[in-house]
């Protein structure tokens, strides 16, 4: 039987339209070159699939005949394949030409570190930062760390509390050992759950810097779209009430509920019926929440000090889209 390659690259494309064919060129330029590639055709009914040019037997199409969502699609694939690493990658980006060598560099710096994140770039502003890794604000918010910043704003490689999964790396064992990503969320903050889960056991999430994408943004589901606020709000309440310690419940439940607030009371007209139908799905699906959350206490075994450390608790940062530095600029660590 032959060796796997190192690294399976994973694409979930939904009508992904004119980024696809884009996206799959510029993947089959890279600089390291073991490597596969599948693009998951979540039922997509735009043709962009049927069009696309396969640039070589690296890269091929599973088609499950259904939409599975992006964790879904992601779970199907990294289940299948044999591959030491998976690498996800949306298909509204376009890599660096070494961009899986850098990924393969920030695992042999970090050879203990499950879970890697990518640079992310504005596709079509280069210069400034789409994202620089996912951070958690205790009280259930999360973002982009310094979207919307200059590139020279990135700090060098070091902790985020998990990688944005449009660009994420993964190694595959552990993630699968890990459930994967929650599949009820279909698509957004399970790559914030997921990293959430790897922090608990006790390991860390390391952003690489040099790994650089570039990314539209939502540019298949568009940003600020009605299934992007209910699948993003939604979600992000089913994080916290799924993986914050007890011990910090009775602390972090009433900011939690008037972040709710908060978030509900800005609004417009239009974007408050989202918010209103996706808290209604989150407390609708509060009691599953709940009950994965008792079948994941055995992976509680990390430090919660540690996890604390790696969590944003500054709601000044939170409007600002901040990441967590030390005194020195560099990311903080949350050991020690």
């Amino acid at each position: 039987m032959s060796r796997p390659p190192a690294i399976t690259v994973i694409i979930v494309a939904y009508n992904s339209g004119a980024y696809l064919q884009p996206c799959v060129d510029a993947l089959s330029r890279q600089s390291f070159e073991d490597f596969e590639a599948v693009i998951v055709d979540n039922a997509s009914t735009d043709g962009a699939v049927e069009a696309l040019s396969l640039p070589d037997d690296r890269f091929r199409v599973d088609r499950p005949g259904e939409n599975l969502g992006f964790a879904g699609a992601n779970n199907r694939v990294a289940r299948a394949v044999t591959s030491p690493w998976i690498a996800l990658l949306n298909p509204d980006t376009r890599v660096a030409p070494d961009w899986l060598e850098a990924l393969m560099r920030g695992h042999e710096a970090w050879p203990d570190c499950p879970a890697f994140g990518s640079t992310q770039l504005r596709l079509d502003e280069p210069d400034i930062l789409d994202g620089a890794g996912d951070v958690w604000f205790a009280g259930g918010v999360a973002w982009r760390a310094l979207e919307g910043r200059p590139v020279q704003d990135n700090p060098p490689d070091g902790e985020t509390f998990a990688p944005c999964g449009a660009a994420a790396f993964y190694d595959r064992a552990r993630f699968v050992e890990l459930g994967g990503f929650d599949e009820r969320f279909f698509c957004y903050c399970e790559d914030v759950d997921y990293g959430y889960r790897v922090r608990l056991t006790g390991q860390v999430c390391i952003q690489l810097t040099d790994a650089v994408v570039y990314h539209a943004g939502s540019g298949t589901t568009g940003r600020h779209s009605e299934f992007t606020l209910f699948h993003g709000h939604r979600n992000r309440i089913w994080v916290f009430f799924k993986n914050t310690p007890a011990i910090l419940l009775p602390l972090l439940v009433p900011v939690h509920l008037a972040v709710n607030a908060y978030l509900y009371l800005r609004a417009d007209g239009e974007r408050r019926a989202y918010l209103k139908r996706a808290y209604r799905a989150a407390w609708d699906g509060l009691g599953a929440v709940m009950a994965q959350r008792r079948s994941l206490s055995r992976l509680r075994t990390g430090s919660i000090r540690a996890l604390m450390r790696a969590m944003i608790w500054s709601p000044r940062l939170v409007t600002r889209r901040g990441v967590k530095l030390d005194r020195s600029g560099a990311r903080a660590t949350s050991k020690g």
